[in-house]
């Protein structure tokens, strides 16, 4: 293994959710480690650049004049056993579609051996998608979120993994006790951390408040607090969800609820936030609480249509989740497209009910940040991945245009082959993807 991976050609990364940076001829470098050492543009002699610089053992990697990096695409919220059925129950709504598809699936991964042979599938799928890291809820079986855990390892996906908790409001054959619920728990984030991984993070995840007693919320939170682990669950998803869940807690409204157990913080993310009053996107913003926004779910399960530009103007963390099942596609450019049609879909509303004309739907350049830099910051993996920056880890989508769904018909600017990726492209297009340097996925 060489010393440098050099690679040479058109990087594009976000900058901020303003700035989108296309570097023509450029330089990136990454050590053994799989982390950006050095970043340059305008690189026109790449001889006369080696030769002013002292690397030695480097492997040089040119991109073709239609290809390009971007960053891995993060998605903040999948549901790793919902894989199973993508694309089923397409016509009902959470509540229902949860009895009907979610839990029965679920209970079948009490099987380690049913886990294992999923799991493999699941992890190679998303990578091949491009997802270099993903939130992942997994079930509330302690061996079959372990077996999660070690497929996600051995194939290289950079991950946050939570083992599902639910003491109340479940059926009887998939369901738990507090004590045991907290418990597993406990062995989980010890299982996850006796690993010592960089990749891999365990991640509180109680499934959403009515699944959940006051006792496990608050036992969740001080697991939370005592091994210094993110939190995730969902939030405002759906109108029948928050009734239920407001009368359950006799509360003003539902993101108090978790407040109230002290499961918002800056290390919190919520899962879809469709129907949110002012008030509540303000406490997320001073719980410093980020958002994944899951438009292909939000459409999917009937739930309501996300208004990004609300939390984006109260200084909110967003990001972009699949959803899957909730969400049918494993694919991070689905959640950019259904992203996109979520912010057309404001933008009429806006003008047709709210009569405000000036209403501005997310841009090409704002989607990618949102499923790149975006997610890392949700996540709180703003300086280790996210875009391009020195001393980030190398998780990266090599993008080759000529070898898939897209048609290049002559005269594209690097921006109009950017959105043709974004709105055209598909797995077929990643020639490689890599993550903390390795390539973990991409064509043959």
């Amino acid at each position: 293994m060489p010393a440098y991976t050099l690679y040479y050609g058109t990087l594009i990364h976000s900058v901020s959710i303003k700035q989108l940076d296309i570097i023509q001829n450029g330089v990136l470098i990454v050590d053994q480690h799989g982390v950006i050492a050095h970043i340059e543009k305008d690189v026109t002699n790449l001889q006369e650049f080696l030769d002013s610089h002292s690397y030695k053992d480097i492997e040089i990697r040119k991109l073709g004049a239609e290809q390009f990096l971007v960053p891995g695409f993060v998605d903040t919220h999948a549901h790793a056993p919902q894989y199973m059925f993508a694309g089923s129950g397409m016509d009902l709504q959470l509540l229902e579609w949860l009895d009907t598809h979610v839990f029965p699936c679920e209970s079948a991964f009490k099987s380690v051996d049913h886990a294992s042979e999923a799991y493999q599938k699941v992890i190679t799928r998303f990578l091949s998608n491009g997802t270099t890291t993903c939130s992942w809820f997994a079930t509330i079986h302690l061996g079959a979120c372990q077996k999660l855990v070690d497929i996600i390892q051995q194939l290289g996906q950079r991950a946050y993994v939570g083992k599902v908790n639910m003491d109340q409001n479940a059926p009887d054959y998939y369901i738990e006790s507090t004590e045991a619920s907290l418990a597993d728990t406990r062995v989980f984030i010890e299982y996850v951390q006796s690993k010592k991984s960089d990749l891999i993070t365990p991640v509180v995840t109680p499934r959403f408040a009515i699944t959940c007693s006051t006792p496990l919320m608050k036992g969740l939170s001080q697991l939370a607090g005592e091994y210094k682990v993110p939190i995730q669950t969902h939030l405002c998803e759906n109108h029948d969800e928050i009734d239920f869940t407001c009368k359950l807690f006799k509360s003003k409204d539902y993101t108090s609820v978790y407040d109230n157990h002290q499961l918002l913080n800056e290390n919190a993310y919520m899962a879809h936030c469709v129907h949110m009053t002012d008030d509540e996107i303000d406490l997320l913003a001073a719980r410093k609480t980020g958002i994944a926004h899951c438009a292909n779910s939000n459409f999917s399960l009937h739930s309501g249509v996300c208004d990004v530009r609300r939390f984006l103007a109260k200084g909110v963390k967003v990001g972009l989740g699949t959803d899957v099942a909730g969400g049918f596609a494993p694919s991070m450019l689905d959640a950019v497209r259904s992203t996109f049609f979520a912010s057309k879909t404001q933008k009429i509303m806006h003008r047709d009910i709210l009569k405000n004309k000036d209403y501005v739907p997310l841009s090409p350049s704002e989607l990618l940040f949102l499923a790149t830099l975006g997610g890392a910051q949700v996540l709180g993996l703003q300086d280790k991945i996210g875009n391009f920056e020195k001393g980030k880890a190398f998780d990266a989508l090599w993008v080759d245009l000529e070898g898939g769904s897209v048609d290049l018909m002559g005269g594209e600017t690097i921006h109009q082959k950017l959105e043709k990726f974004l709105f055209n492209g598909s797995e077929q297009n990643l020639k490689h993807v890599y993550v903390q340097g390795r390539q973990v996925s991409g064509r043959k």
